[in-house]
């Protein structure tokens, strides 16, 4: 990564974002951006900080990687200074965080669409190649799984127990914490589609069937990975037994040690998770306080050049670190949103 200009600096560090703001509770000003969230948007919105600081006009924003949960939390806890201008999200916010938003008199909130991702199923170079289904997914992560008429504890212990063409090792998933936006887009694209089709989850109340096709299991096949992809990374190379549920930007940078598996039988790239053939490929968000924008200097700017053609477009400097475009007609939606955030406001 290019060094910035000196004076100015990007604060990479994970989970520093409530020290860093809890300095600011007294402030009536600031001078940078602070952006919070997820850890698949992160390397993306830090990209973008640093080729914002590097054209000179503003402070170097502080980007920091909370996870998506972590982001929307702090991004709520109220309207102030001492509050995030941004949080970048790898899933939509929900019904409960718009209102924990509201509770706390956040205001108007601006969401824009950055682009696209693929959740991938990553191995070691050094393991088989996995072909999987949803349903072969499902049945080897979910804490319990339909078998002769009933749902009992998922007796799976081998990936060929799944299904006799996979391969003969130990079912070792490392999967993204709760706090990670990845872990619920995952559960609702991989999980949920083929649960909801057996017949035996179809008889159970709304809320059985949540339980049953959104709970992984716990006898340690499922491993949660808290903090950073990186982390997850480095369990995977030096385990050539596990496989890990990673976002197509962290596999795109390590092609020499990383595999991913085709799922229904599409391979993840660039091509088709931009063309949502891809069956796990999933929109990527920021969030914006609306009323931040002329109290802190550069927000507007920021999200501009965040969806800007040189950063987002499809030769742009995102899409060289594994963010997936959007198309022409669905940028420039998000381009007008950020464009607005200048407008004066009556």
């Amino acid at each position: 990564m290019p060094s910035l200009p000196r004076g100015s600096r990007i604060l990479l560090a994970i989970g520093l974002a409530a020290a860093q703001l809890g300095q600011l509770a007294s402030a009536q000003t600031r001078d940078h951006v602070v952006v919070v969230g997820s850890s698949t948007v992160f390397p993306f919105a830090a990209a973008v900080a640093e080729a914002f600081a590097r054209d000179g006009h503003w402070k170097a924003p502080v980007v920091e990687s909370i996870g998506t949960g972590g982001g929307f939390r702090l991004f709520c806890k109220g309207p102030g200074l001492d509050t995030p201008d941004i949080t970048d999200a790898s899933r939509p916010m929900t019904d409960d965080e718009r209102d924990n938003c509201r509770s706390h008199e956040v205001g108007t909130i601006v969401g824009i669409r950055i682009g696209t991702d693929g959740i991938v199923i990553a191995s070691s170079k050094r393991s088989p190649h996995f072909d999987l289904t949803r349903e072969q997914l499902y049945r080897a992560i979910a804490k319990t799984v339909p078998i002769d008429g009933r749902l009992v504890a998922n007796p799976y212990r081998r990936w060929r127990d799944v299904s006799p063409g996979l391969p003969d090792q130990a079912i070792s998933i490392l999967g993204p914490a709760p706090n990670h936006g990845t872990r619920d887009a995952f559960v609702a694209l991989a999980m949920t589609p083929p649960c909801e089709m057996q017949p035996e989850v179809r008889t159970l109340s709304k809320d059985e069937q949540r339980r049953a096709c959104q709970t992984v299991r716990e006898d340690g096949a499922w491993i949660d990975v808290a903090g950073d992809y990186q982390i997850m990374i480095g369990k995977l190379v030096n385990d050539p037994g596990a496989v890990a549920i990673l976002t197509f930007s962290y596999l795109d940078k390590n092609p020499d040690r990383l595999q991913a598996a085709r799922i229904d039988g599409v391979a993840a790239s660039v091509e088709s998770i931009s063309a949502w053939t891809y069956p796990l490929a999933r929109p990527l968000f920021l969030y914006v306080k609306r009323a931040h924008v002329g109290r802190v200097p550069g927000l507007a700017e920021y999200v501009q050049e965040f969806v800007s053609n040189r950063a987002a477009g499809t030769d742009g400097y995102l899409v060289d670190k594994g963010l997936a475009p959007q198309p022409a007609a669905w940028l420039e939606v998000e381009r007008g949103k950020a464009a607005a955030l200048s407008a004066p406001r009556h």
